[in-house]
Parts: structure tokens; C-alpha cells; sequence
């Protein structure tokens, strides 16, 4: 395997936008290398096989999820109250629709997790360790809620992100975006955090 990690990454951000756009199906090392931009064999001499390709860009989806900075400063500025929760949610949301590719590559891997063994162990392990990571986060943060809070957004945003990216008419009568994250935090928290704050 060739050593190049400027030149891996391009390949799987690539890969990516090939999986956003045309699909599992669509995914071949030819397709790569002419999104990459590199010469035909390219992708071919850093990954494996497919399912080695499959693998990592898997586990390359969450560097490009991750938040940058400014997010992240935003995210502990302010009291700790559910008004900071939602702009946080809403933070989150935004970028997970701003980053369509990178999501919709996800749910591509999804899909093909169901039928490949290694890469349904790798994504298992990697989501879970993602929510763990946000339960603890979350109680260090001293937001309201708890880890019942923290899984129910999991699954609620996701399920908005979603409807966004895919069929985004189905709630456009039911509020932007942000009315809408607004509405899952409040009833993802427990009454005893209060419902004081924007409304």
C-alpha cells in the first residue's frame, strides 16, 4: 500500500462525494480516482478492496463531521440552560445539512453495513462511541437533561436530518428547521429542567 495521507484523504473525500452521489453502486476505484482527479489505478494501490474502501470512508465521515471551532466555543458559552441546548441542537442540525455529501455518504454506509460484516462492526462500533461520547459530554456540560434526553435527540435529529436532505416537503408546513429542533429538544427534556426560555 502506498503512504501518502494528503493524498488517501482526497481519495476518500472522493469517495464520498461518489457515494453522495450516485451511491453504494456507484462506488469503484475508477470513480474515485476520476472524482479524485488522479490517475486511473490510483485508488488501487492505498485501499485493499472495496471493502477496505468502504471501511475507512467510514471512519473518514466523522473528521468531516466534526464541528470546528467556533462551534465548539459557541456550544460552552452562555448559562447552561435548555435556550443553550437548543442553539446548540440547532448548531448541530445546521451542519449536518450543510455537510450533505458527508451525510448522505453515511446513510449509503448504512445500507451497506446491512450486507458486509466488517464495515456493520466498524460503523456499529464508531456510532456507538459517538453517543457515548455525547452522553458524557452532555452531563459534564451541565445542559439540561440525561442520557435518555441525549439518545432521544440522537434519534429525533437524526430522523429530521433526514427528512431534509431527502424528502424535505414532507414537514415544510411544520416550521423551518430551527422551529422544528426547537420542538424535539422541548419534548426530548424532562419537565423538571423547566420550559422557561424562547418559545
Amino acid at each position: 500500500m502506498v503512504s501518502n495521507p494528503g493524498r488517501r484523504t482526497a481519495l476518500l473525500d472522493a469517495a464520498i462525494e461518489v457515494l453522495a452521489a450516485d451511491g453504494a453502486r456507484g462506488l469503484t476505484f475508477r470513480t474515485v480516482d476520476a472524482r479524485a482527479g488522479v490517475p486511473v489505478g490510483t485508488a488501487s494501490n492505498y485501499f485493499a478492496g472495496r471493502d477496505d474502501l468502504l471501511t475507512q470512508v467510514g471512519a473518514h465521515l466523522y473528521l468531516r463531521f466534526a464541528p470546528d471551532a467556533e462551534e465548539l466555543e459557541r456550544s460552552v458559552a452562555g448559562p447552561a440552560d435548555l435556550d443553550q441546548l437548543i442553539a446548540v441542537m440547532r448548531a448541530v442540525v445546521r451542519r449536518l445539512i450543510d455537510r450533505r455529501s458527508v451525510y448522505l455518504a453515511l446513510l449509503e454506509l448504512r445500507l451497506e453495513a446491512t450486507r458486509r460484516p466488517a464495515l456493520h462492526q466498524m460503523l456499529t462500533r464508531r456510532v456507538r462511541e459517538d453517543l457515548e461520547f455525547n452522553v458524557t459530554n452532555h452531563a459534564a456540560s451541565g445542559l439540561p437533561g440525561d442520557r435518555c434526553t441525549v439518545i432521544l435527540l440522537y434519534l429525533a435529529l437524526n430522523g429530521l436530518v433526514i427528512e431534509q436532505l431527502t424528502l424535505p416537503g414532507v414537514l415544510a408546513d411544520d416550521g423551518t428547521v430551527g422551529d422544528l429542533v426547537e420542538q424535539i429538544v422541548r419534548s426530548a427534556t424532562p419537565a423538571s429542567w423547566g420550559r422557561s426560555g424562547s418559545g
